[in-house]
């Protein structure tokens, strides 16, 4: 995989920068939202409902606010505490809630009373659970229809019958269908567009249903390789988290997506081990362990291949190890950036080559207040 890096990733101040560390690109951020902004404009308004797993960092949110984005999806309670506290209008945790989170929720919604929280049921009885705790002021939710992920959420066919149990309770509000579809990853756009669409008429058609019962259900649907495909569609927004930061695996899979990598991960050569062998300070706790090597990219370096990975290195076997040496920097674009970001305490913001103060990675912690 080919990544070039033009002067927008220009870092002058490399020797005072300690390794590994997270560097983001404020100008590559901006671009990635404002592409993202873009596409989801429709004549019905802007359905960009973006899920902020990703970032975990107020600077970011605020991006996203400064152009106009007010509604967002999160995973967990701290993170819906940094949108709240930044003044999102709307805050969806798209997790549904154990007795233990829906009390830090309820505290949450108490806290922020200006922001719609919601989260999601796919069962009677935490349906009921939040009712009782939720009686004095209904918490908004919303039923996760499982397509085919098989992580959690209903099969369409007793979306119904959940809906006709839980209508009449008096604590929760049903405000419509929440559907991630991450199980649609071909890489073929044509095979995508014709999977996406078959879910589409399959929610649509469980909304049509439950008009009568509920009025007109919102659909929050998709995630990064998939949320083109809804842009459009009747009261339905759409919930990418990556493109914020962009990854080296969405770049490969999904390359006619128009974003680019924003998070890169500044690392040095410790080691030169023999004439074919080199190693660096990356090992798993810089960067996601979570995906099958290869778990970054070196744009800087050619025919490599990945050796091994331990907790603080990573060996690399290149052609001629004559070529570099110890001390050496170069960046890295993470495999998979959602979980890369969270082992970070903060971002390193460079902004024409120099580093700015670090952007804290607040909503990493499990808790913030709540």
């Amino acid at each position: 995989m080919t990544v070039g890096l033009d002067e927008r990733y220009r870092l002058d101040v490399l020797d005072e920068v300690d390794s590994p560390a997270l560097l983001v690109f404020p100008e590559v951020i901006a671009q990635n939202i404002d592409r993202a902004v873009a596409m989801t404009d429709t004549p019905q308004g802007n359905c960009l409902r973006p899920h902020i797993k990703t970032v975990k960092c107020r600077e970011i949110v605020d991006m996203a606010l400064a152009r106009n984005i007010t509604r967002f999806k999160c995973s967990t309670v701290s993170e819906g505490e940094m949108l709240g506290a930044a003044g999102a209008a709307e805050v969806l945790l798209s997790y549904q809630l154990s007795a233990v989170k829906a009390r830090r929720w309820r505290e949450l919604c108490s806290l922020y009373p200006a922001t719609e929280f919601a989260s999601l049921i796919d069962n009677a009885v935490t349906a009921r659970m939040l009712s009782d705790l939720f009686f004095a002021h209904p918490q908004s939710v919303y039923i996760d229809v499982n397509v085919g992920m098989d992580r959690t959420g209903i099969r369409p066919a007793e979306v119904m019958q959940l809906l006709e149990q839980v209508v009449a309770l008096s604590g929760i509000r049903v405000r419509g269908l929440h559907v991630y579809d991450g199980h649609i990853r071909d890489t073929e756009t044509e095979v995508r567009e014709v999977r996406t669409a078959a879910v589409y008429r399959e929610v649509d058609a469980l909304r049509k249903e439950a008009g009568p019962l509920l009025g007109d259900l919102e659909l929050v649907m998709a995630g990064s390789p998939t949320f083109p495909y809804y842009i459009g569609k009747p009261n339905t927004t759409v919930s990418p988290g990556t493109f914020y930061l962009w990854d080296a695996g969405y770049g490969k899979q999904f390359p006619e997506l128009p974003f680019e990598p924003a998070a890169l991960i500044l690392s040095r050569i410790i080691s030169i081990i023999d004439e074919h062998t080199i190693c660096f300070d990356l090992g798993s706790k810089a960067v996601a362990a979570d995906p099958p090597q290869p778990r970054v990219v070196f744009p800087k370096i050619d025919h490599y291949e990945i050796r091994l990975q331990s907790e603080e290195h990573l060996v690399l076997t290149v052609p001629d190890s004559r070529r570099y040496r110890v001390g050496q920097a170069f960046y890295a674009i993470p495999w998979h950036v959602c979980p890369t970001v969270n082992l970070y305490e903060e971002l390193l913001p460079v902004i024409d080559g120099k580093v700015e103060e670090p952007w804290s990675v607040v909503a990493r912690n499990r808790r913030i207040t709540v």
